[in-house]
C-alpha cells in the first residue's frame, strides 16, 4: 500500500465542469477512491462554491462565459489549493501559461483515470505535508533522499543520472499506483514531446538494472502493458 492514504481524511474535491457526462464520471471516480465531492457546471459557480472545505480543485479550460484561465487567480484568491486543469490543449506554451497564471498540475483529455487519481494524491500530499520535510521518500528497501541526490537499495548506494533519479522517485512517490507515460513524460522530462517510448523504455531498462545489482533476488518495477509502470509489492503482501 502506498504510505498516501487518502482514508486518512476524507479529502473534498471541488469539480469545474461544464460537460455533465464528464462532471458526472468524475464525480463517480473520486467518490469511488474515498474523495467527497463538489460539482460545479461553469467558472462562476465554481468559484461560488469554493471554499475552506476544499481540498483541491479540477478545472476545465473551456467553460461557458468565463474561461478557466480567468478564474485562476480567483480560485487561488479565495482559498489556496491546488488546482488540476483539464483540457484536451496539449501545447506546451499553453501549460506554461497556465503554470504562470497559478495552476498547480495539467492533464491532458482524454486521460488514465489512474494518472489523474495518481496526480491528485501527489498533489494533495504536497499540500498536507505526506512527504517528510527532509524530502525522505521510501518502498520496501529503496531509500531515497531528495536533499543530497542519493538513493540507496538493499543498503547500497546507487549511482543514478539525474532523469533515472527523478523517475525512481516518481515511482515511489506513487507506489500504489500506476505512472503513466505522459505522467511520466511531464514530471521526468518537464514535457512529453522531449521524451518518446524508446527514450523512457531505455531508462526503465538501466534502473531495472542497477536495482539488480543491488538486490539480485528482488523484482522492483513491473509493465502495466500499454500505460506504464509501478513498483511491485512483495509477494505476500
Amino acid at each position: 500500500m502506498s504510505w498516501f492514504d487518502t482514508k486518512q481524511k476524507n479529502y473534498c474535491i471541488l469539480i469545474i465542469e461544464d460537460d455533465t457526462e464528464i462532471n458526472r464520471m468524475l464525480s463517480v471516480l473520486l467518490s469511488r477512491h474515498g474523495y467527497a465531492v463538489v460539482s460545479a457546471y461553469s467558472g462562476t459557480e465554481g468559484v461560488l462554491v469554493h471554499g475552506g472545505g476544499v481540498d483541491l480543485v479540477l478545472l476545465d479550460l473551456m467553460l461557458p462565459g468565463r474561461s478557466g484561465e480567468e478564474i485562476i487567480a480567483e480560485l487561488k484568491k479565495k482559498h489556496n489549493v491546488p488546482v488540476i486543469v483539464l483540457s484536451a490543449v496539449c501545447d506546451v506554451s499553453k501549460k506554461v501559461d497556465l503554470f504562470a497564471l497559478g495552476a498547480d498540475d495539467y492533464v491532458t483529455k482524454p486521460f488514465h483515470n489512474e494518472e489523474l487519481i495518481a496526480r491528485i494524491e501527489a498533489r494533495l500530499r504536497g499540500g498536507r505535508g505526506g512527504e517528510e520535510p527532509s524530502g525522505r521518500l521510501a518502498f520496501r528497501d529503496i531509500e531515497i533522499d531528495r536533499s543530497d541526490f542519493t538513493a540507496r537499495c538493499a543498503g547500497r548506494q546507487m549511482e543514478l543520472s539525474r532523469h533515472e533519479f527523478e523517475l525512481l522517485c516518481l515511482l515511489v512517490e506513487n507506489s500504489g499506483r500506476t505512472c503513466t507515460k505522459s505522467m511520466i513524460y511531464d514530471r521526468v522530462w518537464d514535457d512529453e514531446n522531449s521524451a518518446d517510448d524508446n527514450t523512457l523504455n531505455v531508462h526503465i531498462s538501466k534502473l531495472r538494472k542497477k536495482l539488480k545489482e543491488c538486490s539480485p533476488q528482488a523484482e522492483y518495477i513491473e509493465t502495466v502493458w500499454g500505460i506504464g509502470y509501478r513498483l511491485k509489492k512483495e509477494e505476500g503482501n
